[in-house]
């Protein structure tokens, strides 16, 4: 796995809920566009549903790293843009229902979330992005 190491505990910084701090990895990383909750015929899924947002925006990131044949073990970070920040635990329920059966108790990959104003359309409630450091890569720096 290419993400060697999942910095969760400092010394001088609390305890994060439920992301690491920082992660190191070896090898290619590739930077993932974000991501919504779309079906593969362009529809939206889940309108004013923030969990059935999230698990569609979450199963699209899925299947673009699954592309690169990296897994869940391999994202390193993941960027989230949301209308609601205070429906952060709606994310962290659905992402953890996804994530935890790939990571068992490896800590989830480090973690941003961002309130906006709008995303690109006008029914979207969550936009997730992703860096992936890609399983079999040598890195040439």
């Amino acid at each position: 796995m290419p993400a060697e190491e999942r910095l969760t505990e400092l010394p001088d910084l609390p305890t994060t809920p439920g992301y690491a701090h920082a992660v190191a990895v070896t090898g290619k990383l590739v930077f993932v566009s974000g991501q919504v909750a779309v079906d593969a015929q362009g529809c939206v899924v889940g309108v004013d549903d923030l969990g059935a947002q999230t698990r569609q925006a979450l199963c699209n990131l899925h299947h673009v790293i699954r592309g690169f044949g990296a897994d869940w073990s391999d994202v390193v970070k993941f960027t989230w843009f949301v209308l609601d920040a205070s429906e952060v635990q709606t994310i962290r329920d659905v992402r953890d229902e996804i994530l935890r059966p790939a990571l068992g108790d490896v800590p989830n990959p480090a973690s941003t979330l961002v309130q906006v104003a709008a995303l690109f359309g006008p029914d979207f409630l969550v936009e997730v992005e992703a860096v992936v450091a890609v399983p079999g890569e040598a890195s040439d720096v």
